[in-house]
């Protein structure tokens, strides 16, 4: 049964919705104003609020606020007797789902309640789907070699706790793997894990990804925005290549995470959030401190915890695993039978140098599977090196590409690169 809460300072009032309310079979509670509203929010989860604007202790607009800090998914209907339609979009803009003068309109009012629970709804739906999609992005960390095993085992320790994380590996070892599963593997694991690739965003809207920005802040801001750590509020926040950040961001971020709060681009308003801070890098953050790239007081901020997430080459004895699971994946998303991999052929993928790490293995395979024949022979895997070892070779534009994951990551490297060099020369 759906759950109401009413809440108004008149009591007359409180019973007559109650009547109504309990007549079309729903289950209602009351509260007295504002402050007895936050403290019923957080003992008991509610469908759908209905609150007055005009009550002692704490009105309804600033109740509103709080609601929407506290529980941000549940809708709040507002009702008034002594407001104007500045009222009634002020209470909008703040996040209420309708406003409803009085004298009340009954059928109106009915209307409201419903469409209401109908976005509750919608949002309960959306969040088990959402989380049905995450959990079926977070594979399975494959692997029995002693470097993956240490991981499982920190993953289990650490995932429990609210300390952050900072996970160091090379491009394609798996990094963002490990940090689903600390979300998956934490109590917030039913609230949102929200990724951020700091390398992809100019360094000039880096800022507003992460805290949003309000409408007119700058010259493409037509409406308001709500940012990445708003976004993931109550869950966890994915910061990967933290070490492409511009210190600006950096100097943001530092005070989100001291301070719990956040100010969108172009707002004065601290907006209180609480999320839990996974990073992770290919640079070694210690370098950049000494060049001046990154703050030190940033990376002890982050660095709670360290996982170091071991190259390919690193961990060969895996590569049979790795193999079996890629085939079995990529023959499932072609719609094919499974094809073997013969004995010669995985070891000859155990011989392959492995720059891309796990992506570069994985793609390797989706390739023989759609060049081989019957089944994956060791003949396939040394064509596949025979083709690719002038590349190997290659020029330090190859090398480039190789490192950064996209193209927008490229650009944003040779943009940083560019703009140093113009500082030295200066």
């Amino acid at each position: 049964m759906a759950k109401i809460l009413i809440v108004d300072d008149e009591t007359s009032i409180r019973k007559t919705f109650r009547e109504i309310l309990e007549f079309e079979k729903y289950d209602v509670d009351e509260a007295v104003d504002g402050l007895d509203c936050l403290v019923k929010l957080k003992q008991t989860e509610y469908d759908v609020v209905i609150m007055d604007i005009k009550m002692p202790k704490m009105d309804g607009m600033e109740a509103l606020e709080r609601v929407q800090l506290l529980v941000p998914d549940t809708p709040v209907i507002m009702i008034s007797g002594h407001a104007n339609i500045d009222t009634a979009v002020d209470a909008v803009k703040k996040g209420a789902f309708d406003f409803v003068s009085k004298p009340l309109d009954l059928n109106r009012m009915l209307i409201t309640v419903r469409n209401a629970m109908d976005k509750s709804s919608l949002i309960t739906e959306t969040k088990v789907l959402k989380r049905k999609v995450s959990r079926s992005k977070t594979q399975e960390i494959i692997g029995e070699s002693a470097g993956i095993q240490h991981i499982k085992a920190t993953i289990d320790r650490v995932a429990p706790t609210e300390a952050r994380v900072l996970i160091t590996g090379s491009n394609g070892t798996g990094k963002e793997l490990v940090a689903r599963w600390i979300h998956e593997k934490s109590p917030r694991s039913d609230r949102p894990i929200v990724e951020v690739n700091c390398a992809a965003i100019p360094s000039e809207l880096i800022e507003s990804e992460l805290f949003g920005h309000e409408k007119g802040s700058f010259t493409s801001a037509h409406k308001q925005r709500i940012g990445k750590f708003e976004q993931a509020n109550g869950g966890t926040i994915f910061l990967d290549e933290i070490g492409d950040m511009s210190l600006k961001a950096q100097a943001k971020v530092l005070r989100a995470l001291q301070e719990s709060k956040i100010t969108r681009v172009g707002g004065d308003k601290e907006i209180k959030v609480d999320v839990r801070v996974v990073a992770a890098t290919n640079k070694d953050l210690r370098q950049e401190i000494a060049r001046g790239r990154f703050r030190e007081d940033l990376y002890h901020r982050l660095a709670v915890i360290i996982i170091e997430v071991p190259k390919l080459n690193e961990r060969r004895d895996d590569i049979p695993l790795l193999v079996e699971h890629f085939i079995g994946d990529v023959c499932n998303e072609y719609g094919i039978n499974a094809k073997e991999a013969t004995d010669g052929a995985v070891k000859a993928l155990q011989d392959v140098n492995w720059t891309g790490n796990i992506r570069e293995l994985r793609n390797v395979v989706e390739r023989l599977i759609i060049l081989s024949a019957e089944a994956i022979t060791a003949e396939d895997v040394n064509r596949y090196v025979a083709s690719t070892a002038s590349n190997s070779k290659s020029s330090p534009l190859n090398e480039l590409f190789e490192k950064y994951n996209s193209f927008d990551e490229l650009m944003a490297y040779i943009k940083k690169e560019y703009e140093e060099h113009a500082l030295q020369r200066v």
